[in-house]
């Protein structure tokens, strides 16, 4: 079902930070256990009356309720808003741009018991002083202007089963990446009357970036990739039955190479994003006006989420996408 703008940034967010997706790939499971020194917390929220998060399907259940929402016929949309940092051998850490941006899912049930997620998502580089969304940016470490191009993900879904799922196949370019059958037990710890739950994904596959070809923006053969993600939410929430998405905050932290449009090649170093992310106020309290103007002119059908899932539609990275939407650059001019 379409939603207008104003229905959108009015409905409770879900995680939207760009790869959430693989939230439900990678990291061996560890036990949910009560934070050391909170015995005396009033309620065991770890072990129902809802939901064991001790066991594999019902975390199943609780992460799409984090995820999304379990109710079919509702669209959820989520934000996340931070900085970009460049990192280099020998030099201080720089801050380089902002990030924000949001996406939108909603969630589909398959016959063998799996929940498909399907997810638009969009992310906007920023002025660090302004705000502003960037159409160019002075590359300091060049001494060069270049032009940003803005993350628009669509789609990437995600199926989340009473297992670990594959990691991302990036459209087959990450195939060799195989990892054993886990049971799908997230590290859950409950701290007082709240639930935390930290997640991390490494991935390291062959770039879609032939550096011969794209010999500017390719930092080599293989990407090295890691997000990081810190949830923290209310444990009363997550076990009440009439919720069926919960509002949660936290953190996302993604290690990647630099990137394309910054056109630095193959030189030393890499970018950190570090953003928060989280659900339960409107997008509107988050985001500027500005920001939102700026989607729905540019990028209007990234307030809905795709129709329907098809396991045969690759969910490709923003690495992946430019492969297929940009073109290689020229040459940098001498002076």
């Amino acid at each position: 079902m379409q939603k207008n703008r104003r229905e959108i940034i009015q409905s409770f967010g879900a995680v939207g930070a760009l790869g959430a997706a693989a939230l439900a790939f990678g990291q061996a499971p560890r036990k949910a256990v009560a934070a050391e020194g909170d015995t005396g917390a009033a309620n065991d929220y770890l072990s129902g009356p809802y939901l064991d998060l001790r066991n594999p399907g019902d975390n199943q259940i609780a992460y799409a309720r984090l995820a999304s929402d379990l109710d079919e016929s509702k669209q959820r949309p989520g934000w996340f808003k931070g900085y970009v940092m460049g990192v280099r051998p020998g030099e201080a850490i720089r801050d380089l741009f902002g990030f924000a941006g949001f996406g939108v899912s909603r969630l589909e049930r398959q016959p063998d018991g799996a929940i498909a997620r399907v997810l638009r998502e969009v992310g906007f580089y920023t002025d660090l002083r302004s705000g502003e969304i960037l159409e160019e940016w002075h590359n300091p470490y060049l001494d060069e202007t270049v032009k940003p191009v803005p993350i628009a993900n669509d789609p990437f879904n995600m199926v989340i089963r009473d297992h670990f799922s594959r990691p991302p196949q990036f459209g087959g370019l990450n195939e060799a990446d195989v990892r054993p059958v886990e049971p799908f037990l997230l590290p859950w710890r409950q701290l007082g009357e709240r639930l935390q739950m930290e997640r991390h994904i490494h991935l390291h596959y062959p770039s879609a970036l032939d550096p011969e070809v794209w010999v500017r923006e390719s930092s080599g053969d293989r990407v090295r990739v890691s997000e990081f993600f810190a949830y923290s939410l209310n444990g009363a929430d997550m076990q009440n039955p009439e919720l069926t998405a919960v509002p949660s905050h936290g953190v996302w932290n993604r290690t990647t190479p630099w990137l394309p449009w910054m056109l630095m090649g193959q030189a030393e170093g890499h970018c950190q994003y570090a953003c928060f992310m989280g659900s339960g106020e409107d997008l509107e309290q988050i985001h500027d006006r500005a920001l939102l103007d700026y989607t729905e002119k540019h990028y209007a059908k990234y307030f809905n989420a795709p129709e329907t899932y098809s396991p045969d539609t690759p969910s490709l990275s923003s690495l992946e996408m430019y492969a297929i939407e940009q073109t290689p650059a020229p040459p940098k001019q001498e002076t």
